[in-house]
């Protein structure tokens, strides 16, 4: 099966652009050449990881970084998104680890012999563990710690990277890792996912001050992932309760970046749960993107409960990927044109979209044919979106291949290739097969 999209697509341009994406955690490995950050505390914490595994080997990218930056070029894909390991490059006393920016410019400057274009995320949720033992993200210093980061590694870097996120995600850090505990650093208060959802905020709007100066000729912006909101009935009840969630999970991290102020009701906070916002963050935490990066999986369904503002509602029915995620490709669409109405967005990437399958390399081939469905889908959602104004610049494919799944260890496979851990054997999948077949084409 390959990927269709209809006659005349955007889509189907050459300027459009496709990628593939991974995370420094996820796949390097190589934990003897940085320092410890909070993962490798968390996943040494024991109940935490599923399967009780960890990050120290991961897929070995550390030392198959060249035949992995190969492998991608093999794909046909115009970009690659990675991200930096904040405790890799810097060392405890802020200075740089010359060590760490070497593997980094090296992986640059091979992609750039291969004429593909680096998206760099400096925060991929790995916060050196020293900085958390300060507070973390619930410490206001940690933004500005973030920002002499970036500040560094951007000099560093020179001119080699087309585009810089400085966060991906800060929902997942904020709300997993410090309000509902099921990411590092696992701790568990209200109050906690608020302040930190904050500081990302602000460490967010601190980078692109540096950036926008030391690297002006990059794509400079921000990753937020969604997961749109649904009432299950068209109650008035059961629509507050998704609005109030969607509130609290999605716009709480998009809002105050282009409205500078959280979503209503903020006001419906504990006086407790409310976080310190000092004169000036908004300011700081509004600075002009060039561009937004979304990530996208699925939806969710809430209806209205006594003594709560929302609940989940589980689609026992629907179909769903290997972790459980429903499969409601509509979603995708409705999300990328609710956006581009409620905000004046730039151009926008699709940064991650992609599903858990339960793969099985047989006979030298992975046939995920639920991933394929679900990329045919999600392409063509993309697409309508564009048909309807919004302006999408690009697709990356998450993920490049199977590699630690945070909270779930290596249970659960994302990539478009199938890596057997013992051997460290890569095996591209029909779906990263048909996904080469749709960018060389165009």
């Amino acid at each position: 099966m390959n990927y269709e999209l209809p006659k005349g697509s955007r889509l189907l341009n050459k300027e459009f652009t496709y990628g593939v994406a991974t995370s420094s955690f996820q796949i390097e490995g190589g934990i003897e050449q940085r320092l410890p950050c909070i993962w490798d505390r968390f996943c040494a914490t024991p109940g935490k990881v599923k399967d009780g595994s960890n990050g120290a080997l991961a897929c070995d990218h550390y030392n198959l970084w060249r035949d992995d930056i190969a492998l991608i070029s093999s794909l046909g894909v115009d970009a690659y998104r990675f991200s930096i390991a904040w405790a890799r490059v810097m060392n405890k006393d802020g200075s740089l680890n010359q060590q760490g920016v070497d593997f980094y410019i090296n992986i640059l400057d091979e992609l750039k012999a291969k004429n593909i274009k680096s998206f760099v995320t400096l925060y991929h949720w790995d916060l050196p563990q020293h900085i958390e033992d300060q507070g973390g993200w619930l410490n206001r210093n940690t933004a500005y710690l973030f920002q002499d980061y970036a500040d560094k590694i951007s000099q560093a870097f020179g001119d080699r990277v087309y585009s810089y996120a400085t966060l991906n995600e800060p929902f997942c850090s904020s709300y997993l890792g410090y309000e509902a505990g099921i990411h590092a650093p696992g701790l568990t208060k209200k109050a906690y996912g608020r302040q930190s959802a904050h500081h990302l905020l602000l460490a967010h709007g601190l980078a692109m001050q540096v950036l926008q100066k030391n690297s002006p000729n990059s794509l400079n912006g921000v990753v937020l992932n969604f997961t749109p909101a649904y009432p299950l009935t068209d109650s008035v009840a059961d629509k507050r309760a998704a609005q109030l969630a969607d509130d609290y999970f999605n716009q709480w991290y998009i809002k105050p970046v282009f409205d500078g102020a959280y979503p209503d009701s903020f006001a419906l906070l504990a006086e407790e749960d409310k976080p310190k916002i000092e004169a000036g963050d908004f300011d700081i935490i509004k600075a002009p993107l060039d561009f937004l990066g979304v990530n996208f999986y699925t939806r969710t369904v809430y209806k209205a409960t006594e003594g709560r503002d929302f609940i989940e509602v589980d689609m026992t029915d629907a179909p769903k990927t290997d972790i459980g995620w429903e499969i409601y490709p509509q979603a995708f669409t409705d999300l990328l044109v609710s956006l581009h109405q409620k905000y004046q967005l730039p151009p926008v990437y699709i940064t991650e979209n992609g599903a858990a399958t339960a793969d099985q390399l047989q006979h030298g081939e992975v046939d995920d044919q639920l991933r394929l469905s679900y990329y045919q889908l999600h392409l063509n959602a993309v697409h309508q979106a564009v048909e309807q104004g919004v302006d999408i610049q690009g697709y990356f494919a998450w993920s490049l291949m199977d590699n630690f799944e945070w909270a779930e260890g290596y249970l659960k496979r994302f990539g478009i290739v199938y890596v057997d851990y013992d051997s460290q054997q890569r095996t591209v999948k029909n779906s990263g097969l048909a996904y080469k077949e749709l960018i060389s084409n165009r």
